[in-house]
């Protein structure tokens, strides 16, 4: 992959493969000729993680892998920060050969280019949740004054002023999940990879979560590798959405692609109760063209339920692009008409 080539995205990863077992290399050989996953586990004992997966990650982007238990996706994300090595393919962050990395590079590449928010937490326990935060920079060699000004200022930020001093025992699983974010903001990493970051906590607690996340992008504009096994939560944040199976990709694309244009059965399954109203882009299904200005007015990105509540006081809602610029207009009609039209038939 050439510079070049690489110049739009934060992360490309191509025909990346992971193999677990005594002989990889030897079980990779016998995955490219042919011989078939399960075939290859019970005459070899190897396991496959992942299966030719290729992707690219765009900058500034919450790019969302999901799937089931055992789908791979967790092995995927840790590829990218070499937690784990591949087996085989080639893996490349802001256009440089991670797998070409020594050990120097590489530690340098974890402090300075991409951090981890993981599913358990992973906070100090002894720490206060300010050296918790700050731990990232303390190990960077950033000053004491320095790094704890920026700690307290990520505390702030995520909703956690006050309890500067408390123990993470003391902390609610979703305040926990806080500072770990905080934690990785305080880095400030271009890239921020997020395993299952939410899935332990309350489903009210988790949607906070999800909302604060996309507060802070809004405003920060990181590239965020996320994994989850939720298909709501991959709809609600996701820019781009790709879909795992026994370590293979099935699908990738917006999410209106993935619920209105499943790819294959599988996937129909996913989507076959989701809710529609939250992936169906204002973009998709507007009038375009000169009008009117609106009153009342939303984001070309805006889901279909984020505009339903407007409709009670507005005929017609406007739809801005980038700029803030009015480039359509959607109205009551065209949202129930395209909701409709994806609604799951019965029988």
């Amino acid at each position: 992959m050439s510079q070049q080539q690489t110049a739009d995205y934060a992360i490309r990863m191509r025909k990346v493969t992971k193999i677990f077992g005594d002989a990889p290399l030897q079980a990779l050989e016998m995955l490219r000729q042919g011989k078939s996953k399960a075939d290859l586990q019970s005459e070899s004992g190897h396991v496959v993680g992942l299966d030719d997966v290729s992707l690219d990650i765009e900058r500034g982007q919450i790019f969302v892998v999901m799937g089931l238990s055992g789908s791979g996706k967790s092995t995927l994300v840790r590829h990218v920060n070499r937690l784990i090595d591949p087996t085989g393919g080639e893996i490349e962050v802001d256009g440089v050969d991670v797998l070409k990395m020594n050990l120097a590079e590489l530690r340098e590449f974890r402090r300075s280019k991409v951090t981890m928010v993981f599913q358990k937490f992973g906070l100090l326990p002894h720490r206060s949740v300010i050296d918790n935060v700050a731990y990232g920079l303390e190990t960077r060699g950033v000053g004491k004054a320095d790094r704890m000004q920026a700690a307290a200022q990520w505390i702030e930020t995520v909703g956690l002023a006050g309890y500067e001093q408390s123990l993470p025992r003391q902390l609610s699983g979703g305040q926990q999940q806080r500072v770990g974010l905080a934690r990785a903001l305080a880095m400030d990493t271009d890239i921020i990879l997020m395993d299952e970051a939410f899935s332990a906590l309350d489903p009210l607690i988790r949607s906070g979560m999800q909302d604060q996340l996309l507060s802070l992008q809004q405003q920060l504009g990181k590239t965020i590798l996320f994994i989850t096994h939720d298909f709501d939560e991959a709809l609600k944040i996701g820019n781009r959405i790709a879909v795992l199976r026994d370590g293979a990709v099935q699908q990738v694309g917006r999410p209106e692609d993935i619920v209105l244009r499943p790819a294959n059965a599988h996937i129909e399954e996913f989507v076959r109760d989701v809710n529609k109203a939250r992936a169906i882009r204002v973009r998709s299904i507007m009038e375009t063209g000169p009008a009117e200005a609106c009153e009342q007015a939303v984001a070309m990105d805006a889901r279909c339920e984020d505009v339903l509540p407007l409709f009670a006081d507005h005929q017609w809602v406007g739809v801005l692009n980038g700029q803030g610029v009015q480039i359509g207009r959607i109205t009551a009609r065209q949202v129930i008409k395209a909701l409709a039209r994806y609604a799951p038939q019965a029988g």
